[in-house]
């Protein structure tokens, strides 16, 4: 390679050749949009897999980080920290009534993987229920639980343990999920990688009930679908359930690398010394990340602006190849006629970004809180200039 060799050139040569990358490079972020080294600019409707929150450079985010990168940019957990109290408080705040504990880590893997681990300690079961089509990471047991890892990249010999996967919105199948030997359900209540496929509130209702006549613990894995992104601080408020643990990392700290799993007293009264632990999880820096991020989507009602974004993506953007929306607040599905993959290229050419997912016909859309409607507005505009079979000739 040549002193001028691009960032994907050098990438493929010194990283593992496992991420398929667009010809696009980004150098810096301003709100919304991203910047290359040419000046190009990209309206950001998918926010680095729902973690660009609050966008880039949003200057609360970046004082908050600034201030305690100079002061304490690091101490574990061997020590107690005003800014780890606070964000556990503010978080354990945001969540549902029934949640009063907050354990911090770093990523949706492990927070997932961790959640299962306490379900496992609270109930000494051994079975795991998952929703067909969800996927919720790439560690031993969060895949575990993936719906067709197994088959296409898990790679471990064995499964931790046994999971039954339920078919989703199949009510019937939900009512009888769960036997004496179930642990958890674990579930998105809006399946991201799937499409933004939000589950039936009376599915999910279903699954909780199976699961608390049976005595096993409800998962709510909000990593990708929480922190407002649906319209609510999490998204299984929608179905009026009361999880026992709740997952968050994706856009938890706004771009910092962090998770966090969310509990109920009876499940914080399982927990013992030793039976968890994490070196960088509720580090400082993530932790004044958390703050930050907490205090501006509620001082800006960045909940009611996700709510006021999706209806007007699904009153404007079922145009050209669309033919129908779903999913919930910022974390949007287009449907597509054609491939997905047309379309989003197809955007990329009129400089939006946004994502393919699981299902090869839906476009996902994952803008940051602050979005405006002078931005969803573009992305209709964009995809009205889209025929119906996903080609777009620039004019």
């Amino acid at each position: 390679m040549t002193e001028f060799a691009t960032a994907k050139q050098l990438e493929q040569q010194f990283t593992l050749p496992v991420y398929p990358q667009l010809d696009f490079e980004p150098v810096r972020g301003e709100g919304a949009w991203l910047i290359d080294a040419n000046g190009r600019r990209l309206l950001d409707m998918y926010g680095g897999h729902a973690v660009a929150v609050l966008g880039y450079n949003h200057p609360a985010l970046l004082d908050a980080v600034k201030a305690q990168i100079t002061t304490l940019p690091f101490q574990s957990n061997a020590v107690a920290l005003d800014v780890r109290a606070a964000a556990a408080r503010k978080l354990v705040n945001f969540a549902p009534a029934q949640i009063s504990h907050a354990f911090f880590v770093n990523s949706g893997a492990e927070a997932n993987e961790t959640a299962l681990r306490l379900a496992f300690l609270a109930t000494g079961r051994k079975r795991v229920v998952a929703v067909e089509h969800g996927f919720h990471g790439r560690t031993a047991a969060a895949a575990a639980v993936t719906w067709g890892s197994a088959k296409r990249w898990y790679a471990f010999p064995n499964l931790p343990f046994d999971v039954h996967f339920v078919p989703r919105n199949d009510i019937e199948a939900a009512m009888r999920s769960c036997d004496a030997e179930t642990a958890a359900v674990i579930v998105e209540p809006v399946q991201g990688v799937a499409g933004a496929f939000d589950l039936d509130r009376q599915f999910l209702q279903a699954l909780a009930t199976s699961a608390r006549e049976a005595g096993a613990l409800f998962i709510a894995d909000e990593v990708q679908s929480g922190m407002g992104r649906c319209g609510t601080a999490f998204s299984i408020e929608h179905a009026d359930v009361d999880a026992d643990i709740i997952t968050a990392a994706k856009s938890l700290g706004g771009g910092l690398p962090c998770g966090a799993v969310l509990t109920t007293p009876a499940i914080a009264d399982v927990c013992r010394f030793g039976d968890l632990g994490t070196t960088f999880g509720g580090g400082p820096l993530a932790a004044a990340a958390i703050n930050a991020v907490i205090d501006t989507i509620n001082d800006d009602d960045l909940i009611a602006n996700a709510r006021e974004r999706e209806a007007q993506i699904r009153a404007t953007c079922v145009t050209g190849p669309v033919k129908a929306v779903q999913g919930r607040g910022l974390l949007t599905g287009l449907v597509c006629e054609p491939a997905a993959k047309l379309v989003r290229n197809a955007l990329l050419e009129q400089d939006i970004l946004t994502g393919t997912s699981g299902d090869p016909h839906v476009v996902r859309l994952l803008a940051p809180l602050t979005i405006g409607e002078a931005d969803i507005a573009i992305l209709a505009a964009a995809l009205k200039n889209i025929n119906s079979d996903g080609t777009y000739e620039k004019v």
